[in-house]
């Protein structure tokens, strides 16, 4: 691979890739090192795989199962040594446009549970709805990403959406359905 060619796909696909390794790891230091990884594993398979059919589902494959093996790794090496507690990054979004202070704050706060309704979800609900509500994957794109048929994405997604929509009434309306 060419220096232009790795130049070029960076430009056209670096920010979506950033962006989805930050939502997927939480930690701007991670997702730097998953974002760089997944180039440089895109690079060392180039001449092996033709990504050029669809690039994107390739790179953020590639992103999955980095960051899915890096997970493997650490609770592996956490059960040896036990349970370290990190500190997290919240990074929210500032608010603009024309509403209130109090609209700004609520809709900053309302995102904040959505975004942590989602984190909370077990990994195989969370990656299904991370490809397609940020990156806007179809269900066949994300089927091939995470090497499972389609209807079991759909299942996940559906699954996802109903333990989302429990958990949101709770917090927002206090009742349970």
């Amino acid at each position: 691979m060419s220096r232009e060619e790795l130049e070029k796909w960076l430009s056209i696909y670096g920010k979506d890739i950033y962006s989805f390794c930050r939502k997927l790891t939480k930690d701007k230091t991670e997702a730097d090192d998953l974002y760089q990884d997944t180039f440089l594993k895109m690079v060392e398979l180039y001449d092996r795989l033709d990504i050029r059919q669809n690039p994107k589902s390739y790179l953020l494959s590639v992103a999955v199962n980095l960051w899915r093996n890096r997970k493997r790794k650490f609770s592996w090496r956490q059960r040896i040594t036990g349970p370290c507690i990190s500190l997290e990054e919240l990074v929210m979004d500032i608010p603009s446009g024309k509403k209130s202070v109090e609209e700004q704050m609520i809709s900053k706060e309302e995102k904040k549970l959505v975004r942590a309704a989602v984190d909370a979800l077990p990994e195989k609900y969370k990656l299904p709805v991370l490809l397609f509500y940020m990156e806007e994957l179809k269900l066949s794109e994300i089927s091939q990403i995470l090497n499972i048929p389609e209807g079991t994405v759909k299942s996940r997604l559906y699954k996802a959406k109903q333990v989302l929509k429990r958990e949101l009434e709770v917090v927002l309306n206090g009742k349970r359905t």
